[in-house]
C-alpha cells in the first residue's frame, strides 16, 4: 500500500522551496537528498526558506537515499539534470503502482524518467522561478516565475488537475498545458543564454542587456529554437522570453524586445546570478552543461542539423570547469567572435 506523503527527491532550490511551502500547508512531506549535513539539519531543526518573498521554517521528515522506505504516489524529482538517471535508478523501487514521477528540473528529463519507469508514469514540468541552496537547512526563494504542469503526452488529465492544485500552495499561477515540452524546448533556449552568461561575473541583466553580445545571444537561442522547429515543437513564451522573437524570420527589433523583457524580468529577483554560475564561481562543481545543452546538440545531430555555437559553449564551460579558462567577459568574448 502507497503511502500518501509526497517524496521530494533532492532538497536543494527547487526541491527545498516547493517542498518547504507544501509542508507549510499541512501536506505530508519527505525530503530525500545524498548531502548528509543537509539531511542532518533538517532533521534537527526543520528546512527554513528565506529571501524576499517568504520566511519561515517548517518541521520536514528528511531521509537520505540508502534510508528510504515504502511506495509513494507521487514522487517530485528535483536533483540535477546530470543526476537523473542514477536518482531515478534508485527512486523507482519507491513508486506505487499507479502513482506518477514530476520532473522539477531543467533540461528534458522527462525522456529519461520515461524510459525507467514508463511514459504514463511521467509528469512534465517547467519552473522558472530563482532560488538557491544557501548552507545546510536553508534554501533561498528569491523571484517568482512560471510553473506549468503537463501531460507528456498532451492529454488534460485529472491527475494532472490535481498536481497543479498542490503546486498552486505554492505559487497560485501554476498552469497546465496540453504542450509542456513547448514549454521545456523554450528553457533549453533561455538556458543556453544563462550558460552564456555563466561564462563572466556580470550578472544575468547586465549580461543580457549589453549591445556588443546581442547578437550572440540572438543567435544561440535561434539555434535551440530551430531544433525544436524541425522536431515538430511548437515552442512557448514564458517570463519575457519570446520564441517568436528568436526566429530564423523575426525581426532585429523583435529580439531586442523580448531581450529587454527577459532584463527586466531578471532585475527584479534577488537571485541575480544563474545556479549555472554558483556552480561555477561558488561551489566549484560541475554544471548542467551535458545533460542540458549536450542533449541539443545529440537532437540536433539525430536531425542532421548542426549546432557550432551550442556545442563551442559547452567546450567554454567545460574548460571553466577544468580550471583552463578564467570566469570573465573575455570567455563571453570568445564566443561572441564566432557568433
Amino acid at each position: 500500500m502507497s503511502d500518501s506523503a509526497i517524496l521530494v527527491v533532492g532538497a536543494g532550490a527547487m526541491g527545498g522551496t516547493i517542498g518547504a511551502h507544501l509542508a507549510r500547508d499541512g501536506r505530508k512531506v519527505i525530503f530525500v537528498d545524498r548531502a548528509r549535513e543537509h539531511v542532518a539539519a533538517m532533521r534537527e531543526a526543520g528546512l527554513a526558506i528565506t529571501g524576499p518573498l517568504a520566511q519561515f521554517k517548517v518541521p520536514v521528515l528528511a531521509s537520505l537515499p540508502e534510508d528510504l522506505r515504502g511506495q509513494y504516489d507521487r514522487i517530485l524529482l528535483c536533483v540535477k539534470a546530470q543526476d537523473t538517471r542514477a536518482a531515478m535508478q534508485s527512486i523507482a523501487p519507491h513508486l506505487a503502482p499507479g502513482g506518477y514521477v514530476v520532473s522539477v528540473q531543467n533540461g528534458l528529463n522527462e525522456l529519461d524518467i520515461a524510459e525507467i519507469v514508463g511514459p504514463e508514469r511521467t509528469i512534465g514540468c517547467f519552473v522558472n522561478f530563482g532560488a538557491d541552496y544557501l548552507s545546510p537547512g536553508v534554501v533561498q526563494y528569491s523571484g517568482r516565475g512560471a510553473a506549468v504542469l503537463g501531460e507528456i503526452n498532451g492529454a488534460m488529465t485529472e491527475r494532472v488537475r490535481a498536481l497543479q492544485r498542490l503546486f498552486c500552495l505554492f505559487d497560485e499561477r501554476t498552469r497546465v498545458t496540453d504542450n509542456i515540452w513547448g514549454f521545456l524546448w523554450s528553457k533549453e533556449a533561455y538556458g543556453a543564454l544563462l550558460f552564456a552568461t555563466a561564462l563572466t561575473n556580470e550578472s544575468i541583466a547586465d549580461c543580457l542587456a549589453m549591445p556588443h553580445h546581442r547578437k550572440l545571444f540572438v543567435s544561440l537561442a535561434r539555434e535551440v529554437l530551430n531544433v525544436a522547429a524541425v522536431k515538430g515543437i511548437r515552442c512557448e513564451p514564458f517570463d519575457g522570453f519570446d520564441p517568436e522573437a528568436f526566429s530564423s524570420t523575426s525581426s532585429d527589433a523583435q529580439a531586442a524586445d523580448s531581450l529587454d523583457h527577459l532584463v527586466e524580468h531578471n532585475r527584479r529577483s534577488v537571485k541575480t546570478h544563474s545556479g549555472i554560475w554558483r556552480d561555477l564561481a561558488i561551489r566549484k562543481r560541475r554544471t548542467e552543461v551535458d545533460a542540458q545543452l549536450g542533449a541539443v546538440v545529440r537532437e540536433a545531430g539525430e536531425c542532421g542539423i548542426e549546432t557550432p555555437i551550442t556545442a563551442r559553449l559547452i567546450e567554454l564551460i567545460h574548460e571553466i570547469e577544468s580550471g583552463t579558462r578564467a570566469l570573465d567577459l573575455s570567455s563571453l568574448d570568445a564566443l561572441t567572435d564566432m557568433a
